[in-house]
């Protein structure tokens, strides 16, 4: 059989393993408060932060203010401050509950912050679990704020998080014709840096809309590194990123199983294993099968209240790492390609797909037939390319490379 399969009654099993495989020793960027706090303090402070921003089970915010800490203003990113929205949902502004403190969406009206946003503030604190994975969004969110806080000479303090799937690289290097907010610069799908270290890049080799560089912009910068942290770590996160990576086995899967958006094939939004089946009502019903149906972080999407047919992947964390083996699987989109009957209608007339991929290669590659070993050779030039820009910016000892 081409996929794994477990039973829905292992599902209570599987999360407390989850737990104990959570990496006690590794001790993110926002909980060496003695480094940043005393920049903080006497300040007027700017904190982009989600559900995601937590020091020792405490929402970086809250224990700011606790500390006395003058947070004026939180940005919000997609998903929302509480991370309750779905995936592309317009978010509007309000006013935290629970501090009173202004909060601005930075996934609705506008995306990058004006100059009355960062009116009165005197430094910016940007603290959000990302999974390494180009096409989500938290990466481009923090391009338009370094943007915004570089030309108006705002200090940025980056405290930086490890990358769940920072332990390889790949996936076609993003053709910058094909630019948007689910990718934004040349690089692969899964890029292998942390946060801090993306943001590192994105200055070096210019890739910010910036009115100058120089070395006091440069200045501006401060990321907080992790303690313990390396990019041969298994990083277990403590909390969701967003509604719809609830397990790490979908953090994992989710670079290879994405490509979905881009189809009429359900990536399991609206069932309990999001970005661990996929499927579609007209693939053949001798598979395996589910319903979507609405639910918090995924009010509306494809195939709702609809028998879908196709595959689920599943099991442990190891088992679905070593599924993986360090790439991304085109094998799925493939296989879901060549059974799904109306080949005319499997890509979303709206190019999505070539968004996701960067470029439109991979769509007429999948439509021609072509195996997924030439495929991926195809991506090999740009990548290897990419590896060398990528290790100028590194804070972190690398992978090995075993292959």
């Amino acid at each position: 059989m081409l996929f794994a399969l477990i039973a829905p009654s292992q599902r209570a099993t599987l999360k407390k393993r989850k737990l104990l495989h959570q990496t006690q020793q590794i001790i993110p960027g926002d909980e060496k408060m003695e480094l940043y706090l005393p920049l903080l303090q006497g300040k007027k402070v700017a904190v982009f932060a989600n559900q995601t921003s937590v020091i020792k089970g405490s929402h970086i915010v809250d224990t700011l203010v606790k500390k006395g800490v003058d947070v004026v203003v939180i940005f919000g990113p997609e998903h929302g401050f509480r991370g309750t929205a779905d995936a592309g949902e317009h978010v509007l502004d309000g006013i935290d509950s629970k501090t009173g403190i202004p909060v601005i969406s930075l996934y609705g009206d506008h995306k990058k912050p004006t100059k009355d946003d960062l009116k009165g503030v005197d430094v910016i604190l940007f603290d959000i679990q990302d999974v390494g994975v180009r096409f989500y969004t938290y990466i481009s969110s923090l391009q338009y704020l370094m943007e915004a806080a570089l030309d108006q000479n705002k200090p940025l303090i980056i405290l930086d998080r490890p990358n769940p799937n920072g332990f390889y690289i790949d996936g076609p290097v993003l053709d910058t014709a094909f630019r948007s907010f689910v990718g934004m610069q040349p690089v692969p799908i899964v890029y292998g840096m942390t946060i801090g270290e993306y943001a590192l890049m994105l200055y070096g080799e210019k890739w910010l809309q910036l009115n100058t560089y120089n070395e006091q912009k440069k200045k501006l910068i401060t990321v907080i590194s992790c303690k313990n942290y390396t990019h041969d770590s298994k990083y277990a996160l403590p909390v969701n990123p967003s509604p719809n990576l609830r397990e790490m086995q979908s953090i994992y899967l989710y670079p290879s199983l994405c490509f979905f958006e881009g189809t009429v094939i359900s990536e399991g939004r609206g069932t309990s294993t999001p970005f661990q089946v996929f499927g579609h009502p007209d693939l053949p019903h001798r598979l395996y099968s589910f319903t979507p149906l609405p639910n918090e972080g995924a009010k509306s999407s494809k195939c709702f209240y609809k028998k879908c047919y196709g595959w689920i992947l599943s099991g442990s964390e190891k088992e679905v790492l070593d599924l993986l083996d360090k790439k991304i699987q085109l094998q799925y989109l493939i296989k879901a390609y060549q059974q799904f009957p109306g080949k005319d209608s499997f890509f979303l007339k709206n190019n999505f797909f070539n968004k996701l991929a960067g470029n439109d290669r991979l769509m007429r590659q999948i439509k021609e037939g072509v195996t997924e070993s030439e495929i991926r050779k195809s991506w090999n030039p740009a990548l290897d390319s990419f590896k060398v820009v990528r290790k100028k910016y590194l804070l972190y000892k690398d992978f090995e490379n075993k292959k």
